[in-house]
């Protein structure tokens, strides 16, 4: 079975940075786009970013452009984000997830498996 576990969450004030990771198991993660999405209280789940089979190519909702960045290290099976000058607004339930469809429009975007989540609380 295809297992996703992230880690590195936490509480950083607003500004700050931080860097989440998500480990892949049960499946060659070479062969799939990954991505994270986020849910913040109170509002539907958001795809943030997307990465593409080998790395080549990245895609970020425009609110996080140019603060976010994804990335991923197939022969580790883990995937990153790395986020900085967080905002209030960053704030929410970080998950990682494999995908079916990664592109330039976000809203074509389609996930598959997705892990437990991780916490990210910034403070102002």
């Amino acid at each position: 079975a295809v297992q996703l576990e992230e880690s590195g969450g936490g509480l950083v004030q607003a500004g700050g940075s931080l860097t989440i990771s998500c480990t892949i198991s049960g499946m060659n993660v070479a062969d799939y786009a990954l991505g994270w999405v986020r849910q913040a209280p109170g509002k539907e789940r958001e795809g943030v970013s997307c990465i593409g089979y080998n790395g080549a190519r990245t895609y970020y909702i425009d609110s996080v452009k140019g603060r976010f960045t994804i990335s991923r290290d197939n022969g580790k099976s883990t995937l990153y984000l790395q986020m900085d000058n967080l905002k209030t607004e960053d704030t929410a339930i970080y998950t990682c997830a494999t995908m079916g469809l990664c592109g330039d429009e976000v809203s074509f975007w389609s996930f598959d498996e997705f892990g437990q989540g991780t916490q990210v609380t910034v403070s102002s």
